[in-house]
């Protein structure tokens, strides 16, 4: 079957009126609910106004293809690994909190501007590269995180907030991991971040994702990246009809906003007209969990449910992205930066060994020289990520946790009470 996915985390209970969807999307369905809904007609044939039939440039592109022109995997040589460290020694003689590393603090007066040349590539290129080269096991947990920062700084200073608390305390996390945390605590994962299952396609939140590898799976894993504008053209081009279910609103719960309805409304896909200073770009953020649930997380029985329009939808996103995405050869040491707007991202289902267990952390990031605009639906969201969130007040834990948004436990109902936070 296309697109098969691997899970072994109990399917979530649907709410009350869900389509016939789960988290891990079943081929056979989306094409026999596609077909229904073509049958019933009565769906729009044009796209919404203002939306291009199709994009053009270096962030339309097919796994099959990308690797003939484009190389994404920058090699670090040994001079820029001996600048990286000087420039650790040069922050830990400051004495300061990982929260205060900056392109200042963790100087990187020759490699700095190789990174902001890949900045540029992120924003305006083909979405994504790898650097390669550093050796993980030479350093302590918090020298390797410090290292990783302080690169991340120079390709997109600001660090975004993945948490609000942390050992129980208002914090503002800005450093996750990304393991498989399932085993005695299962009953509590919401996420398949912390699991060994495959993640289906789908974005983070906030402009970049940087992934650190400390170490890979025993066996598959692989991590796999697709053009958001390639799929967005298969859609525009045979379904215009999904390109308005995507780019209306969707009720959706908020791990940060309260309101007395409980969810927010926002569409998933945006349109942003050229201007002088930008092309014509589409961005897209989700997550299929947040629609469908997953493990000991559902969906909320106080949100409406989906529609079949946006059952097909998400399914058309994750089957579309398996046909055009690209396995990056994610290895140990590895950086992969990813433009969180313009790409989507799954991992295989993995194995791990006492050996050898697979281990990532993540930032979110922002670059205001090149950053997006961003819709006037979503700034809420940017706000809550990048908001506020000073060198002072940064958390960046050096062993795993499960965040709030992902983990039941340090989730209670909200209704009765004011001002809760998770």
């Amino acid at each position: 079957m296309p697109g098969a996915v691997t899970s072994v985390t109990p399917t979530a209970s649907a709410p009350p009126g869900q389509p016939d969807i789960a988290y891990v999307p079943d081929y056979d369905k989306w094409q026999a609910r596609a077909a229904r809904r073509l049958k019933e007609g009565n769906l729009p044939k044009t796209l919404p106004e203002g939306y291009p039939a199709q994009l053009t440039g270096a962030m339309v592109w097919e796994g099959e293809t990308v690797g003939d022109t484009y190389d994404w995997t920058y090699v670090l040589s040994d001079e820029q690994l001996a600048e990286i460290d000087r420039a650790l020694e040069y922050f830990q003689g400051l004495g300061l909190a990982l929260g205060h590393i900056s392109a200042v603090t963790f100087p990187l007066p020759t490699l700095g501007a190789e990174l902001r040349r890949l900045s540029a590539e992120l924003h305006g290129g083909h979405g994504f590269f790898v650097v390669r080269g550093i050796r993980v096991d030479a350093r302590t947990r918090a020298e390797n995180v410090a290292i990783y920062v302080g690169l991340s700084a120079q390709v997109a200073p600001q660090r975004g907030r993945q948490d609000n608390k942390h050992g129980g305390v208002a914090a503002d996390v800005v450093l996750g991991h990304i393991k498989n945390l399932s085993g005695p605590a299962a009953a509590a994962v919401g996420s398949p971040a912390y699991t060994a299952d495959k993640q289906v396609f789908h974005t983070d939140s906030g402009d970049i994702l940087a992934l650190f590898a400390l170490e890979t799976s025993a066996a598959a894993g692989a991590s796999k990246l697709a053009s958001t504008w390639r799929v967005y053209n298969e859609i525009a081009a045979t379904r215009p009809d999904l390109v308005h279910t995507l780019s209306h609103n969707w009720a959706m719960e908020d791990s940060f906003k309260e309101t007395k309805k409980q969810y927010i409304e926002r569409p998933l896909l945006h349109h942003l007209p050229a201007t002088t200073t930008a092309p014509e770009r589409i961005e897209l953020q989700y997550g299929r969990r947040y629609f469908v649930g997953f493990g000991a997380l559902p969906r909320r029985p106080t949100i409406p449910p989906i529609t079949e329009a946006q059952a097909e939808a998400l399914d058309a996103l994750h089957f579309l992205s398996e046909r055009f995405c690209v396995n990056t050869g994610f290895r140990k040491g590895d950086i992969q930066y990813i433009n969180n707007l313009a790409l989507l991202h799954a991992r295989d289902g993995f194995t791990d060994t006492p050996e050898k267990t697979r281990h990532l952390l993540r930032l979110w990031l922002r670059d205001p020289e090149y950053a997006w605009l961003i819709p006037q639906a979503w700034e809420y969201r940017w706000e809550q990520l990048y908001g506020g969130v000073t060198p002072e007040k940064q958390v960046l834990p050096l062993e795993p946790f499960i965040r709030s948004a992902g983990n039941k436990a340090k989730q209670r109902p909200r209704e009765g009470r004011k001002g809760a936070r998770k």
